[in-house]
């Protein structure tokens, strides 16, 4: 055991952490961020579960529960609200508690919601209750975000696209399982037993917990660091990825909560038929998300982002063509091709957050720069972003639930919705060949740094 691992095991605090300094990674670094990184992506897959849950009880509310359409889109709507929300302050614990702490609180935080949603889940609950434990599960959004802040300091720079996809992928596949669980339940015990998903997560979310006591650290290079959101928030950068990812990982968990839904209102399938198809989105979208990464390690992210939107686009044409003529197979596979595509960009979109702050870093290192200080500004400033892009791109998820809502209360259809959708990518598709392929500049920097947008 090295000696800055013994001195993790004593206080769980890091205080040395150069992962671009090629020497530390390979004797001490890679084996410690590799262990922060899979108990990471275990409690950060245990939060998407349980932010996810409503996208699977509202499978379980019949008639007896006497909700409309319109009440059970509003159910799947409020959680995501909530978890975008929480995005922002989840990014700052990291810096003001330590990953590892605050890992241990935000996944202990998960028996709130999913005890409570526990003792009401019946028939005869007013909407109102099932609101609000809703927007209790929403707090399991915001495991995200300081899961992908914590892993992105643990890691150089020439891995950061793995590895952030990685993580962000065993998160998102969360999704997936707690709809696999879902159909489990309604294919052997019933449509009529939802408690039972919620009693299988709660041993989970206590393993989630001492795992990451037990098993993760905390950096002091970024303990108190919370100023870096301010300063990442005047680079024109910032907003420019928040909009990308708005449309790919908002695309991403607003199709997850809504799928299930859109197959029993547009095409009337039961719970059982729609459950038996819903996880495959999520599973192959959160499959996805570390090859983006991989993807634009190799061809840059920029390029990666730009062909994922122009296939998104197509994907939901198709959606169009099938709801129209009312083909249950062509939509199907569509929307898990549109699933796939989602994933993709959301790993290309986190690859080229670092890049970015690289960039500059580099920059200001070829000017005269601390080498040292502007590599640590580099992974504040890209922690910083990944916790509002994040918050902003989940924001998305509500965007879509609500056109979702609008759509099937106004036309009795999907497709008003798909339209709007289909304007967006063309926007996103626009937006990403104007500001990081279009300029020679911008990547003849890019080459410099020995990365690439």
């Amino acid at each position: 055991m090295t000696p800055i691992e013994e001195d993790t095991v004593k206080a769980s605090w890091i205080e040395h952490w150069e992962p671009e300094d090629e020497t530390f990674w390979e004797s001490t670094g890679k084996r410690i961020a590799r262990r922060n990184l899979w108990f990471s992506v275990f409690a950060e897959h245990i939060g998407f579960s349980i932010w996810t849950l409503w996208s699977v009880v509202v499978l379980f509310m019949g008639p007896a529960y006497g909700f409309s359409a319109a009440d059970k889109f509003l159910l799947v709507s409020t959680p995501t609200l909530v978890g975008a929300v929480m995005r922002l302050p989840y990014t700052f614990a990291v810096a003001k508690f330590g990953g590892r702490n605050w890992t241990i609180f935000s996944a202990a935080l998960l028996l709130v919601p999913t005890v409570l949603t526990a003792i009401v889940l019946h028939p005869g609950t007013s909407l109102g209750t099932f609101v609000l434990m809703a927007a209790l599960g929403g707090v399991g959004g915001g495991n995200f975000a300081s899961s992908m802040t914590n892993i992105n300091t643990f890691y150089p720079e020439r891995y950061k696209g793995w590895a952030l996809g990685l993580n962000a992928g065993g998160g998102n596949l969360g999704v997936a399982v707690i709809q696999l669980v879902g159909l489990l339940v309604i294919g052997t015990v019933g449509a009529t037993a939802p408690r039972v998903v919620l009693f299988i997560y709660l041993p989970l979310i206590v393993i989630a917990a001492l795992c990451a006591a037990l098993f993760m650290d905390n950096l002091a290079t970024v303990r108190g660091d919370t100023k870096a959101m301010r300063e990442v928030v005047r680079y024109g950068h910032t907003w420019v990825m928040s909009l990308l990812y708005v449309g790919t990982f908002g695309s991403f968990i607003g199709y997850s909560f809504a799928f299930g839904l859109v197959l029993q209102n547009q095409f009337g399938r039961t719970p059982l038929q729609a459950a038996a198809v819903t996880f495959l989105g999520p599973l192959l979208g959160s499959l996805a998300r570390p090859l983006g990464g991989r993807l634009s390690d190799r061809l840059g992210g920029g390029r990666v982002t730009f062909a994922t939107f122009g296939g998104m686009a197509l994907a939901t044409v198709v959606l169009i063509l099938a709801s129209s003529a009312k083909s249950l197979v062509l939509f199907t596979v569509a929307f898990i091709v549109l699933f796939v595509l989602t994933g993709v960009g959301n790993g290309s979109t986190y690859k080229m957050i670092p890049a970015i702050f690289q960039v500059k870093a580099h920059a200001a290192i070829d000017a005269g720069g601390d080498e040292a200080v502007e590599l640590r500004k580099a992974r504040r400033l890209s922690g910083a972003l990944i916790g509002l892009a994040g918050a902003i791109g989940a924001l998305g998820g509500l965007f879509i639930n609500l056109a979702f809502r609008q759509s099937f209360a106004a036309a009795h259809s999907g497709v008003p919705a798909f339209v709007g959708f289909l304007l967006f990518y063309a926007v996103c598709v626009g937006v990403t060949w104007a500001v990081y392929l279009r300029k020679p500049a911008l990547q003849a920097q890019v080459a410099l740094a020995g990365g690439q947008v």
